[in-house]
């Protein structure tokens, strides 16, 4: 069994997928930090000085040692917005692996050259045929 899974962790799939999600936890904190920190102040400036991150219905206000209970709907609309600039982003950079992939298969391929042998062969034959 562990020889199997050693097999498992090993294949380059595993490894790339590895890479891959923490590649994209790294690209999440940087389009998180560009909607917080850049997107949202505009948007909150254009809609009156509103800064959707303290939106928030209170279902309980806090008492002595208690919290209050509310539902942080602003902070949903920031993950909202956050998710439609990753998912925008992921969109050009598959569109823009499509393209060169399209490139790629759309470049004609060379004829194989022919060894020597073979001519050498056909040189022959036409002479026996003349």
């Amino acid at each position: 069994m562990l020889k199997e899974f050693k097999e498992f962790a090993i294949k380059g799939n595993v490894i790339d997928m590895a890479v891959g999600i923490v590649i994209g936890t790294a690209f999440g904190k940087i389009v998180s930090s560009f909607v917080s920190d850049i997107i949202m102040p505009p948007i909150g400036v254009l809609t009156g000085g509103v800064d959707f991150s303290n939106l928030v219905i209170t279902l309980k206000k806090a008492s002595e040692g208690i919290e209050a209970v509310t539902i942080n709907y602003g902070m949903f609309i920031n993950t909202v917005i956050d998710f439609a600039i990753i998912a925008f982003a992921i969109f050009m950079v598959i569109k823009q692996l499509n393209r060169l992939k399209k490139k790629e298969e759309a470049k004609p391929e060379e004829a194989p050259k022919t060894p020597e042998d073979i001519l050498l062969l056909r040189e022959i034959r036409d002479s026996l045929s003349k």
